[in-house]
């Protein structure tokens, strides 16, 4: 990767950013998939490195927070034995996210298991990195209030949106299986503090998880495309999260959701986020 010129390092990450596979990638700026799987994993720890130390002192008001699922190397009911112990991080994983509602930023992010050790680890995160009280709203998964009661105490103002959602046939009696379910309630539900139920909602969040659909290749269903080492999982939602803050000019905001929380103080473009490696 050292004789690798930013040029065409620029042009390897804006083609997976663009939600390329690594062979895609591979077929369209004539770099090895070696080279590419290098400078992907490189270039994530560094993006991960830089969002730790910047995203922190958030003026954020009103924060939703989300789960999103994938898998690596195989879902988590094809994992055998034999798969298991050659690759430890085999079958399902999920990437916990935190976004403020008024300014899209991604305030931090983690991939890990759907459970309290994890959920403890992701909003006391969270936690560190706000400047001041704010509203919290996540979905009727449990374990979220539990990890936000330690974290946070009372210093937070707390509710879930709790989704109903209709059968899984649908009028002809067939399975949907490739469709979701018809929501056909809502219910709101205070847990701390004094949350305002006009601003009670997990639907930026929830659109955030579409956008990782369409722009992160390994998060498309129905594919061979998923990963299949953890370290690259991690490494191409390191970069998504880099582009999605300082590079991507949010069409509502007209400026990158870092810019709108005062994280930095201009727009940012893909060279320069190659620059991170040096």
């Amino acid at each position: 990767m050292n004789r690798l010129d930013k040029a065409k390092q620029a042009q390897v990450v804006a083609a997976l950013i663009e939600g390329n596979s690594v062979r895609a990638t591979v077929r369209m700026t004539g770099v090895s998939k070696n080279t590419i799987a290098k400078l992907l994993v490189e270039l994530g720890a560094a993006c991960s490195k830089y969002m730790s130390e910047k995203l922190v002192n958030l003026p954020c008001q009103r924060i939703q927070c989300d789960e999103i699922w994938s898998f690596v190397a195989a879902k988590q009911k094809n994992v055998t034995p034999k798969l298991a112990a050659a690759n430890p991080h085999a079958g399902d994983v999920w990437t916990w996210v935190a976004m403020d509602a008024d300014t899209k930023l991604i305030c931090t992010w983690m991939v890990g298991n759907r459970d309290w050790y994890t959920a403890k680890i992701f909003v006391d995160d969270l936690k560190s990195r706000l400047a001041n009280r704010v509203q919290l709203s996540t979905d009727g998964l449990r374990i979220y209030f539990h990890s936000v009661a330690a974290a946070f105490g009372n210093d937070v103002d707390y509710a879930e949106l709790i989704k109903r959602y209709g059968g899984s046939v649908d009028e002809r009696g067939a399975s949907p299986r490739f469709s979701p379910p018809e929501c056909i309630g809502c219910e709101k539900k205070p847990l701390i503090g004094n949350p305002d139920p006009a601003h009670i909602s997990t639907s930026y969040i929830e659109r955030q998880n579409l956008t990782m659909r369409m722009q992160i290749r390994r998060f498309t269903r129905l594919t061979n495309a998923f990963s299949k080492k953890i370290e690259n999982h991690i490494a191409s939602i390191a970069i998504h999260y880099m582009h999605y803050n300082f590079v991507r000019i949010h069409q509502s905001l007209r400026v990158t959701p870092a810019m709108a929380a005062g994280v930095t103080d201009h727009l940012w473009d893909i060279p320069e986020l190659v620059d991170l490696l040096n």
